[in-house]
């Protein structure tokens, strides 16, 4: 478990690393503390985004079967974790936005199978929630971006004439 811990850290400091950094080369001048801060928690919040995926999904498989499933719930385990943390280290625009957004379609299908076979629903529907889950953890998550960036963003005063 701690590997798997580890991994989501380092997957979100990288995604994290891959949305600021671009940001902070057009405002030079930025402390060093503020920089790090914001980084670690970027990071963190990221890491907890991914951390919550096969949970948001097995929450939404819960919704779509009328039994409740049989198992336990679905979780990363390391070989699944691997190609997230791929992804997010691809995460630098430069790198290729479609080929990050490839492989965050391949870690979903990744999670689909063990969804399916621990919830009772079939690929496809597991492959559904997956995708659902990923994309409203997605939009949550891009929301509160917007809304650091706009709080964070000083504002320029008119002068009176």
């Amino acid at each position: 478990m701690s590997a798997v811990v580890v991994l989501l850290l380092f997957a979100g400091w990288s995604e994290a690393a891959g949305r600021i950094l671009p940001l902070l080369a057009h405002r030079p001048g930025m402390p060093r503390t503020l920089v790090g801060g914001s980084l670690l928690a970027a990071g963190l919040v990221e890491a907890a985004v991914f951390a919550l995926w096969p949970l948001t999904a097995w929450t939404l498989a819960e919704l779509v079967v009328s039994t409740p499933p049989p198992g336990d719930g679905l979780e990363w385990t390391p070989g699944l974790v691997a190609p997230l943390m791929l992804a997010a280290v691809l995460a630098f625009p430069l790198l290729g936005p479609l080929l990050h957004l490839l492989l965050f379609v391949g870690v979903g299908a990744g999670l689909a199978d063990p969804l399916a076979t621990a919830s009772g629903l079939g690929w496809w529907a597991a492959a559904g929630c997956v995708a659902l889950a990923g994309a409203g953890l997605g939009v949550a998550v891009e929301a509160v971006r917007r809304l650091v960036v706009r709080i964070s963003t000083p504002r320029t005063t008119e002068p009176i004439v």
